[in-house]
């Protein structure tokens, strides 16, 4: 028996499932890291993995990024937790008004799921409104307002039991890439307080909008005064500077930022416009609070690695992308070698893999992807040394210390799980 066998043994008598994430769970048992640093994980069997789960996206500059490490290093000598302002909360929250577009104030969280979550009151306290529309396959936290056909860990379970028919009773979901479900879902329900968005879908796999679908998204809720949520907790800071927003030229009225804000570190943000933010309690009545709101570690790492992200944006987002196109390149060369019916999606620095001979540009064509075949490669895969998301339904992800070497060695690995899956059909 291997140590991470061992560890799940004693996982699974005290937590739940063995795991505090179900997404963190596969068969036989997960195996357990100790340890990260650039590219790659190392276990507590002392093998070491090339990394694309990248803390789901929080990675954007790797593990272990050296600025972002001495700006903790050095807060923690000066104290970690003070619940008073700090003017470092002020430069953070300055620092993300200047590079993302629709940011006149930001409020500092901890999670993505409190920022989607306080987002949503805050877009109810602004229209006196009380309905919620989200899309299918869209993943915003683990609340019940956005649990209804979520993605991510979700996306393979029927819908959570715990969560209150009364607030799914306020949530519409409609498709996504359809702009004239949206305009129904408004049309029959005056009542739509606002409409959440992961801009690029990235907790169904990954699903790209089409041309001009964001455009028209904003158009239909601008048209309606309803406002448009940004779910940016995975595409924030990674798919460009800006994010979404800036990637697409779409200016939406609120933002939800996580992840990649902190380059590992739990951090979150809500930002918007100001006449919408400042409803936020104490200005306004909207109640939003946290003990470890701006905790001082945590800004440290997200004001460091938003002055990495600046201070190099030309050099950082163009190489990841380089990166991420190579191993897109070469595993569909590899596909076409091996003759399999795969669909791969790709965006900036993320990608991912649908066993199925369709487009994949919603949930419903996500959802025909051959799991089964999935979780083979991803299995040959890790025997190669290889670790992506064991789901279907995630997302891979390039971070900026994934090297020229790390792009041909997983392109080999793809490569040679690709024959090994033929030859067992």
């Amino acid at each position: 028996m291997n140590r991470s066998e061992q560890l799940f043994g004693r996982a699974k008598k005290v937590l739940p499932g063995g795991v505090n994430s179900p997404v963190r769970f596969y068969e036989p048992y997960p195996f357990f890291a100790t340890s990260a640093r650039g590219s790659k994980l190392t276990t507590a069997d002392h093998k070491t993995y090339l990394d694309y789960c990248m803390g789901y996206g929080a990675m954007v500059l790797g593990h272990g990024y050296s600025s972002v490490i001495e700006a903790v290093r050095s807060q923690l000598d000066n104290g970690t937790l003070f619940c008073v302002p700090t003017e470092r909360e002020i430069k953070l929250a300055e620092m993300i008004c200047k590079v993302v577009p629709c940011a006149e104030m930001a409020r500092l969280l901890n999670t993505g799921s409190e920022a989607t979550m306080h987002a949503i009151r805050l877009a109810r306290a602004f229209t006196k409104r009380k309905c919620v529309i989200k899309f299918e396959g869209g993943y915003h936290g683990a609340h019940d307002y956005v649990l209804a056909k979520a993605g991510s860990g979700a996306a393979s379970m029927p819908a959570s039991e715990g969560v209150l028919e009364e607030a799914s009773a306020q949530t519409a979901v409609v498709p996504y890439n359809d702009p004239a479900a949206l305009e129904r879902a408004i049309e029959k329900n005056r009542d739509t307080a606002c409409v959440i968005i992961e801009p690029v879908l990235a907790n169904i796999g990954l699903v790209l909008p089409e041309k001009r679908y964001l455009n028209e998204v904003r158009r239909i809720t601008e048209q309606n005064d309803v406002v448009l949520i940004f779910d940016e907790v995975v595409t924030g800071f990674r798919l460009q500077l800006g994010g979404a927003s800036e990637f697409f030229g779409i200016k939406p009225d609120l933002a939800a930022f996580a992840k990649a804000l902190g380059n590992g570190l739990p951090i979150a943000a809500i930002a918007g416009k100001r006449e919408i933010m400042s409803k936020l309690a104490p200005a306004g009545a909207a109640y939003q609070a946290s003990t470890f709101a701006g905790n001082s570690v945590s800004v440290a790492a997200a004001i460091a690695t938003l002055e990495t992200l600046i201070e190099a944006k030309n050099a950082i987002y163009p190489k990841i992308a380089r990166t991420c196109d190579s191993i897109v390149d070469g595993i569909k060369d590899a596909l076409s070698a091996a003759q399999l019916d795969c669909t791969v999606n790709s965006i900036g620095s993320m990608f991912q893999l649908f066993f199925t001979g369709e487009k994949v540009k919603d949930e419903a064509s996500a959802k025909k992807s051959n799991a089964a075949i999935f979780r083979r490669l991803f299995d040959e895969l890790l025997k190669r040394d290889v670790f992506i998301p064991p789901s279907q339904f995630e997302t891979c992800f390039v971070s900026y210390a994934h090297s020229e070497d790390d792009a041909d060695k997983t392109i080999e690995a793809y490569s040679e799980a690709f024959r090994r899956i033929k030859k067992q059909q």
